[in-house]
């Protein structure tokens, strides 16, 4: 595959196929772009009518051009491209950019055009980059390709960047220079009908030139894919995506807490955090933050020491970090012995290090010399504001002089001063990050320790539990040869227990004798739960009776049920009741997957009970879960604290917790038409600080499920029909 995509980033030769005398045409704009930014291969423009174009000779036919052609930029019409294929393919081209329009975004009849065209490239053994985008450009040396129709030229750096619209891709890199950024590769995918971002991911993966890849996505079209290479190449590499657009996630699921909190773009969200891929929401922080990346080393740690000529912004600075999770440095006596030898008696040595306003170019490297060889110092934001005289421009080539000598942890300027110093900065080569703001850099160094800490992480492992899946799929039959798509919640919860998840003691009843009996045999206090296969919440009917303490009592609850449903007409679907131990705790999880249409199944994890769609305390993940991704979604809700053990209560079983995660997501791995699942609550006992699931109900999409199962040998151990 590289092979084909050389042809396509580092091309000896170039046709433009459908090249243009004609100004402010699009054949035209890219033969210019081809010249002017100094192509290092041979051009070809192609055009009907011949002759010269931009001082290359012009042939006919893609055919006619003499020597042998790597990459073929199509701009001819919509019409034309499928023929001009086949011409390609003739010359024995193997690397394509179509730039021309009029494919599937233009409804059912360019769908279809598009659909040909990637026949034909797969037929031919071709690579292809669009149909409906800008180009592609690579400002190596040895390549100096620009064969995009964007109004300015690049800008050389170390980022590899994917846009998926064309429009935003020219405007970005019309902005570059402003920014001070430079690409290393850039390619616009457009329609994405054959080259998509996970080639790129998987291209760039060790590609020197590319340090940092950013992504500009609408959609993802293989997330299982994308979340395998994103996972590897982001522990290489940092990865920023901007991703618009809405998911249709819970679309369908509105029955359910997990589908009704699961919504917009939370399956997105779950997917770039579990593979590594830092999210950015505006153009503007990711630029800002991929400046960190291109200027900056990956840190050792999170502590962070601020030297500043001002007071306030020091303070507003320390605050940014904090409130990000970072640690202010403690910086050592060493270090303030050192800097009260020369600051005057007025500044401050503690961090932040206040030279006050009077301090000169000196103090600003003096002192981040000695800051810098704090072995208590892993990142270094300086501030500068100006004051008697001092020029902005003087004190930040002076920064950098010292950051030259200095190249081992990450150091960011913020100048609070006029655009004239961003604009000048911008027309110098620059060796580390200045921004307007403190809050702008303290984000840009979160990103930087984001990284670290990712890069960190052991490689997650997808556990596989000793379950009873015959058991489990027997269990669902059931429900789906009945036509119910909504397991009861016995059902439900009898096939948490199947996978081994940890369930209240109970027993089900369907008369009173009965539920005396197994009242009896759990020991009381107990709780009392209807089932029905008609009735999903029980709640709302009085279908839930808690803290039942006797013989007496039960027997009571029992009649009263039966009076209150058979008055509501509700009777005829009732199954029977659950009676189940009655677990002490005041702290209720929640633990649940939804169905993303295009994500597949979504876990959830978070504060539960009646509060869970009030209080929104939940965090999302894409099945499968690995090890890792478990333990990451318990401690990063807020309810988190609670589990520790607040205010002397036992600590959670936080490996139990977590083990009933990754069951969970094997019993949705091996049975992929389940749509909903919801364990709420997931009660943590008092007295043994286990996670209890003491309510259930899962909820299958009814065809796909009685496919899967019906011809099925009941999903012993050697079937894969539920898989």
């Amino acid at each position: 595959m590289d092979e084909i995509l050389d042809k396509i980033m580092k091309p000896k030769a170039v046709a433009v196929i459908g090249a243009s005398t004609k100004p402010k045409t699009i054949g035209s704009e890219i033969m210019q772009r081809l010249r002017d930014y100094k192509f290092n291969g041979k051009i070809y423009p192609v055009n009907p009518k011949g002759g010269i174009i931009e001082g290359f000779q012009a042939y006919t036919s893609i055919e006619e051009v003499p020597g042998e052609v790597d990459l073929a930029v199509i701009v001819v019409n919509a019409k034309f491209v499928l023929d001009t294929i086949d011409q390609c393919y003739r010359k024995g081209i193997k690397g394509l950019c179509i730039i021309t329009a009029g494919f599937k975004e233009t409804g059912k009849e360019g769908a279809e055009l598009e659909k040909q065209l990637l026949e034909k490239v797969k037929e031919y053994g071709m690579r292809c980059v669009g149909p409906n985008c800008l180009g592609v450009l690579n400002t190596n040396p040895d390549v100096m390709m620009d064969a995009t129709f964007a109004e300015s030229l690049p800008v050389k750096g170390d980022i590899g960047f994917v846009s998926q619209s064309g429009a935003l891709g020219g405007g970005i890199l019309n902005i570059l220079k402003d920014l001070n950024i430079g690409f290393a590769q850039f390619v616009s995918i457009g329609n994405q009908a054959d080259i998509n971002a996970e080639t790129m991911l998987e291209y760039w993966e060790n590609d020197n030139d590319v340090k940092q890849i950013l992504l500009y996505m609408e959609s993802i079209q293989n997330p299982a894919n994308f979340r395998k290479l994103a996972s590897r190449i982001t522990k290489k590499k940092p990865i920023l995506a901007l991703k618009s657009g809405r998911s249709a996630a819970g679309a369908s699921a509105a029955s359910s807490h997990t589908g009704s909190l699961a919504g917009a773009d939370k399956a997105a969200a779950a997917l770039l955090k579990q593979s590594g891929v830092i999210r950015e929401f505006s153009l503007k922080n990711l630029f800002a933050n991929a400046k960190a990346f291109s200027n900056c080393p990956i840190p050792q740690g999170n502590r962070v020491a601020i030297i500043t000529n001002s007071g306030g912004p020091g303070i507003m600075a320390t605050d940014a970090i904090c409130e990000s999770g970072m640690q202010m440095a403690k910086i050592t006596d060493e270090t303030k012995n050192t800097l009260r030898s020369f600051l005057p008696s007025a500044a401050s040595v503690k961090n932040p290090v206040d030279m006050i306003a009077s301090a000169p170019i000196e103090h600003y490297t003096q002192t981040l010399e000695i800051v810098i060889a704090d072995e208590n110092v892993d990142m270094i934001m300086v501030i500068y504001l100006p004051f008697l005289g001092l020029k902005d421009i003087d004190v930040a080539k002076a920064l950098m002089e010292i950051k030259a000598k200095n190249p081992s942890k990450p150091i960011v300027g913020v100048f609070m001063t006029t655009n004239d110093f961003f604009t000048k900065i911008s027309n110098m080569e620059v060796n580390m990050p200045f921004y307007m703001y403190a809050e702008e850099a303290a984000e840009a160094l979160l990103r930087l320790d984001e990284q670290r800490q990712w890069m960190s992480k052991p490689q997650g492992q997808i556990p596989c539990y000793d379950v009873n899946r015959t058991k489990a799929a027997e269990i669902i039959k059931q429900s789906i040869n009945e036509g119910r798509a909504q397991l009861t919640t016995r059902e439900s919860i009898d096939v948490l227990d199947a996978y081994g998840i940890r369930v209240c003691k109970s027993g089900f009843a369907t008369n009173i004798d009965e539920v005396v009996n197994v009242g009896n045999s759990i020991g009381y206090p107990v709780v009392m739960k209807m089932t029905s296969k008609t009735t999903s919440h029980k709640t709302d009917v009085g279908g839930v009776r808690v803290n039942i303490q006797s013989e007496e009592q039960l027997r009571a609850e029992y009649n009263d049920l039966i009076a209150k449903l058979t008055e509501k007409g509700l009777i005829e679907g009732l199954e029977g009741v659950i009676i189940q131990e009655m677990v002490k705790g005041n702290r209720e999880m929640v633990c649940g997957i939804a169905t993303d249409p295009q994500y597949g199944p979504m876990m959830m994890f978070g504060l539960g009970g009646v509060f869970v769609e009030v209080m929104k305390d939940v965090t999302f993940r894409i099945a499968p879960l690995t090890d890792i991704d478990a333990e990451d979604m318990i401690k990063s809700v807020k309810a988190y604290k609670l589990l520790e053990g607040a205010r002397g209560t036992t600590p959670a079983q936080m490996n139990q917790i977590q083990e009933t995660l990754l069951r969970l997501s094997q019993l949705v791995t091996d049975f992929k038409f389940i749509d909903e699942l919801d364990i709420n609550p997931l009660l943590i006992s008092e007295k043994t600080g286990e996670g209890i699931a003491v309510d259930g109900r899962i909820k299958v999409r009814l065809e796909e499920a009685a496919e899967a199962l019906n011809d099925c040998c009941t999903c012993g151990a050697q079937c894969n029909c539920c898989g």
